[in-house]
């Protein structure tokens, strides 16, 4: 083998081992729930109720969306507050009957990706 081939080589395999370092860093800047108020599949006592999420990273509050699916299967957007955190979004409160919601949240991060998701959550 000769050395040009053999630098070439080198070259080619610190390149894409850079890559794969590079790659879960990129993964983490996405928006990922770390926890909501209501919790996922929380029985909360209603009528007012309020709505807050926190995710890993910043949240571009102007572009991300909040929306309550009703017992009924009608879908409401939610107002959201101005944020209290760069990480967090949340949603005035709201009175809600006795059933089973679903919050939907769709939350633009700091590196420009959409991240979507759901809480199911019962008002008793």
């Amino acid at each position: 083998m000769k050395t040009g081939h053999f630098v070439s080589r080198l070259g080619i395999f610190a390149a894409v081992f850079a890559s794969l370092l590079l790659l879960p860093g990129r993964a983490l800047a996405h928006a990922v729930l770390v926890s909501s108020s209501p919790s996922a599949h929380a029985s909360v006592k209603g009528p007012e109720i309020a709505i807050h999420l926190k995710f890993n990273s910043r949240i571009d509050g102007a572009h991300s969306r909040l929306y309550l699916v009703g017992p009924d299967g009608k879908v409401k957007t939610l107002v959201l507050e101005v944020q209290s955190a760069p990480d967090a979004l949340s949603a005035q409160s709201i009175k809600l009957g006795a059933g089973e919601y679903i919050i939907r949240w769709q939350a633009l991060a700091s590196d420009g990706h959409i991240t979507r998701g759901e809480i199911p959550f019962t008002v008793q």
